[in-house]
């Protein structure tokens, strides 16, 4: 069983009530959010000069879609997960086969998407 206990999140979500709920559930499981961002652009900053295991990324910020940071992400070898509500926009074909979760979501689901990522060589 991986360990989540411990591990650095950065948090990418434009919703501030979603994001405290994504804060409280992440400290619950044990993982602590490091750095977050509303914005494609903090959230690309972030991503390139950040230090964290892992990443959360909602795919619609204000309209606009998160997969730059996806791609800094993939080049630094980070773990990422997206999350997408009503049904959202569907992922780009380069990250189709990239984790995500739909919203709303439990906290037992985001427990195993999370160590589904970190176990991923």
């Amino acid at each position: 069983m991986v360990e989540l206990s411990g591990a650095k999140v950065l948090l990418v979500e434009d919703e501030g009530l979603v994001a405290l709920m994504l804060e409280d559930m992440l400290e619950e499981l044990g993982l602590k959010v490091v750095a977050s961002a509303a914005h494609v652009q903090k959230a690309c900053e972030l991503a390139t000069t950040a230090s964290f295991d892992l990443a959360l990324l909602d795919v619609n910020l204000a309209g606009e879609l998160v997969f730059p940071v996806a791609r800094i992400l993939r080049e630094r070898r980070i773990p990422f997960l997206f999350s997408t509500g009503y049904g959202g926009p569907p992922l780009e074909e380069e990250f189709n086969s990239s984790p995500a979760i739909g919203k709303p979501f439990s906290i037992d689901q985001l427990n195993e998407k999370l160590r589904a990522i970190l176990a991923l060589p």
